[in-house]
């Protein structure tokens, strides 16, 4: 607020009178024959001058930055109600997908893994889901569209110049909890904030990707030529996690894989004591 006590004004109907008290709302002013109140600052857009050309220029600056203050408010008032309400829409979409959420035989995501996001996923335990590379939402996140509480994501990788057949499993991890494909805007994939596991190298090399998968289409046939995931049943991912329990050696990373496997069991209703045989490609061929 700007201090215009014992300044000179002028009305266009009392004349010219000086400024004897002011606040936050009113200021009080003397005129030869009759002391006013107006309303401040209003009434100096609309029936009061200042004299003095410096304080008037001062004054009409300080009106400028509060009304630009004042439309500053405004719009973050306005943004805060466009969030709130894409926030409760969200809860909504939440809601309808928790309750309406059919389980899918194959709701669970394989990842192939380059070289860089191998060194950043045990990190930050996340992944992205890469983008979409035509048609009108060419550039867009690919949304893993059947990612739901029941998910998991199985990270894979294979040595550059080596067979496909060669991949092998680097770890896995259950989707953060709260987490739906459908409104995952942005393309990544969080991980749980429990349910992660890291295979070390020794473990990993006993973990070939194709002893559990096998396209139905070509069941001979060991080939990953484009994209950066592709769906994979939930039974072969009870195999996986139940050879992982086996492959452990440590009792508490032992534990730690069956209250996984328990987990995952439970919410794709699995039973943990009759999953079956693993029967990809490799293992169909080695029996």
């Amino acid at each position: 607020m700007m201090d215009l006590l014992n300044k000179k004004v002028t009305h266009m109907k009392w004349g010219t009178g000086t400024i004897t008290a002011q606040d936050d709302a009113i200021v009080s002013i003397q005129f030869d024959e009759v002391a006013k109140k107006f309303v401040y600052p209003d009434a100096f857009e609309l029936h009061l001058t200042i004299q003095n050309e410096q304080d008037a220029a001062k004054f009409s600056e300080m009106i400028v930055e509060k009304e630009e203050r004042q439309q500053q408010k405004l719009l973050e008032q306005q943004q805060h109600r466009e969030q709130a309400q894409k926030k409760e829409q969200k809860r909504l979409q939440y809601e309808r997908l928790a309750t309406n959420h059919k389980l899918h035989p194959q709701s669970q995501l394989v990842f192939w893994c380059d070289e860089e996001e191998k060194q950043a996923v045990f990190k930050d335990w996340t992944l992205f889901s890469g983008a979409m590379k035509s048609g009108q939402n060419k550039g867009k996140p690919n949304k893993a569209v059947r990612l739901h509480q029941n998910s998991a994501v199985i990270i894979t990788a294979r040595a550059p110049k080596t067979a496909e057949q060669d991949r092998r499993i680097l770890g896995l991890y259950m989707v953060k909890e709260g987490f739906y494909g459908k409104l995952g805007d942005d393309g990544f994939i969080p991980a749980h904030s429990e349910f992660r596991i890291q295979l070390s190298e020794q473990e990993s090399a006993q973990l070939y990707f194709w002893n559990y998968y096998m396209n139905d289409k070509t069941p001979n046939k060991m080939a990953w030529s484009t994209g950066k995931y592709r769906y994979f049943l939930n039974e072969w991912t009870a195999q996986i996690l139940r050879d992982i329990y086996s492959l452990k050696t440590n009792q508490q990373e032992k534990t730690n894989v069956k209250l996984f496997l328990q987990h995952f069991c439970k919410v794709n209703q699995i039973s943990i004591n009759n999953i079956s045989p693993r029967s990809g490609v490799l293992a169909s061929i080695s029996q």
